[in-house]
């Protein structure tokens, strides 16, 4: 993602060798900007910043428990929990999104 590569130019992490392409650069992974001089063009992306969240819509909840379980034994296993709507897991995984 763009917002990977959005790097002040000192801090860059060389992620190529001398005389790399943008297109062999962006295959290797990384980001390339050539723009400011006697710094590495070809440098390390961010890591992506990710945060897990509870599913909001039913149809995707994909089961995390057991017939029966409490929402404190859910919770105890990391997932998410909702008695509602019925017909669909109470008990479901984080769904993990990019910030």
């Amino acid at each position: 993602a763009k917002c990977q590569c959005k790097i002040e130019p000192r801090n860059r992490v060389n992620c190529g060798y001398p005389g790399i392409t943008e297109g062999e650069c962006k295959r290797a992974g990384c980001c390339f900007d050539s723009s400011v001089s006697g710094v590495f063009w070809c440098f390390t992306p961010k890591e992506k910043k990710v945060k897990k969240v509870c599913p909001t819509d039913a149809p995707h909840r994909k089961d995390c428990g057991f017939p029966g379980i409490t929402a404190e034994e859910c919770e105890r296993k990391g997932c998410c929990y909702n008695e509602h709507p019925a017909g669909v897991p109470w008990c479901f995984y984080h769904r993990t999104v990019e910030e």
